[in-house]
């Protein structure tokens, strides 16, 4: 899908235009072969620098042909696995061509290049490069913060879920958080160290205001990956002790169905001794014999039962 969006410099309204514009924001979002023919051809870009974004094992990274700055950049998609919902990373490109142009390419829908293209972000304007640049930048960051904070509250709901827990099910939903959080440790660390190289001021230009946004990404970044660090050792923690728990409430429900069969089993016992073919005497013609035998089976099962408990076996 190709968008392009331009902010007019008279009167800086944001609007969608159906043409290239110098100083235009073109964001492609899973991009069929005619557009990205079409953008390399009218913006004079290598087919296969773009293409290069397109791949989902491509880190993040900065490199530069032909006067266009490629910033590329992991960000956090959500998606369903095993119908539980996880969290992957994507590769986002951002593309400075010559500054005249930017150009932002990813695999699929991303809600944060919305916020962009709906005009919600405050003092964005597509002529100004280097700052549209760290705005995507910083935002990232702070999307990263709200998906870890997602991931505490589901780590808090598991540890509350996990007392009375008896199947595998709380185990998988920890492990799709774990799996996650090594995702979002892995882009965060990478992400770092494309900032630093931008903080450095030799990959795009920097005015005062766009090097104080820059640093505020970078805090929040690391922070991202402190919290990220913290809550897999929570994850981990809390993964094994939901492994034991599960272990343990199994256990204690085989031991309470034993017992129960112990003591369901001395009536029938009862009855079978008395059902032989072996003579009773007074007791068989005693027309009380059966209420007899059903006391006295009532009686064994609350004794055996009374001492199963006192043994903690019930």
């Amino acid at each position: 899908m190709l968008r392009i969006y331009n902010t007019d410099l008279n009167t800086n309204e944001f609007k969608r235009i159906d043409h290239f514009e110098m100083g235009c924001w073109i964001n492609l979002t899973a991009p069929t072969d005619a557009e990205l023919i079409e953008v390399s051809n009218s913006l004079g870009i290598k087919k296969n620098f773009i293409m290069s974004i397109l791949d989902n094992d491509e880190k993040p990274r900065i490199d530069e042909e032909d006067g266009c700055k490629m910033l590329l950049l992991d960000v956090p998609i959500r998606h369903i696995k095993n119908k539980r919902e996880a969290i992957k990373t994507l590769p986002l490109g951002i593309i400075i061509v010559r500054n005249d142009y930017i150009i932002t390419v990813c695999l699929q829908k991303y809600a944060l290049l919305d916020e962009f293209s709906q005009g919600k972000v405050r003092e964005f304007y597509t002529y100004k490069k280097s700052r549209f640049v760290i705005q995507m930048i910083y935002r990232i960051a702070v999307s990263y913060l709200k998906i870890l904070k997602e991931i505490d509250d589901r780590i808090e709901k598991a540890e509350e879920n996990m007392l009375g827990a008896t199947k595998n099910e709380e185990l998988l939903n920890l492990l799709a958080l774990e799996n996650s959080l090594t995702y979002i440790i892995t882009a965060l660390k990478s992400n770092g160290v494309v900032l630093d190289k931008i903080l450095k001021g030799n990959v795009i230009e920097l005015f005062v205001e766009d090097e104080d946004l820059l640093e505020d990404a970078i805090i929040e970044n690391n922070q991202a990956i402190e919290m990220s660090e913290l809550y897999r050792g929570i994850l981990s923690s809390t993964t094994d002790t939901v492994a034991t728990i599960i272990s343990n409430n199994l256990n204690t429900i085989m031991k309470f169905l034993a017992g129960i069969t112990i003591v369901i089993s001395i009536p029938t016992m009862v009855a079978s001794f008395m059902g032989m073919n072996v003579d009773l005497g007074v007791f068989a013609k005693n027309p009380f014999a059966f209420v007899l035998l059903i006391l006295i089976s009532l009686l064994l099962s609350i004794l055996v039962a009374l001492l199963l408990k006192k043994k903690n076996m019930l």
